[in-house]
């Protein structure tokens, strides 16, 4: 299985590359995290913004791979914790299909991507800063995978 982080933005911080990476190779090679950036639309002060999310998700509804399971990251999804992320990540290993994380823009996701989605959920109701959700997201399927393995880490 490969878990898709498909992602509106570039150039993060050195940090959040750095701790983006430890965490998404401590995973296991049958449950690979990869990381695919797509371009934010430029924003300036007369921009559409309505048409620049529009675009933003069509983009991230064609990096879609085949055959994947959808997760939306939005705010009003469904907070889980960290044991049932890891049932759910067991759930997807038994199943045999990759899953695909969609992270928008500043403005959030389009329509389109939550129409798609099989599934929504929320990191937290706090507002998260763009660049943390990676980092929350690689160190909470690391945490969820030492669950499903019985590692320490989780304790």
């Amino acid at each position: 299985m490969v878990i898709h982080l498909i992602a509106i933005g570039t150039r993060m911080p050195p940090w959040v590359n750095e701790a983006y990476r430890e965490y998404s190779k401590r995973l296991p090679a049958h449950c690979r995290l990869s990381l695919q950036e797509i371009p934010a639309g430029k924003r300036s002060k007369g921009a559409d913004i309505g048409r620049l999310v529009k675009e933003e998700g069509d983009r991230l509804l064609a990096a879609i791979p085949e055959r994947s399971w959808v997760v939306a990251l939005e705010r009003t999804g469904k907070q889980m914790t960290t044991e049932q992320l890891a049932a759910d990540i067991q759930s997807r290993l038994a199943s045999g299909e990759d899953v695909a994380l969609l992270v928008g823009g500043p403005e959030g996701l389009a329509e389109g991507c939550l129409r798609r989605a099989d599934a929504t959920w929320s990191l937290s109701d706090l507002t998260l800063a763009h660049p943390l959700v990676r980092v929350v997201v690689a160190e909470q399927l690391y945490r969820a995978w030492s669950i499903i393995e019985r590692r320490p880490y989780h304790r």
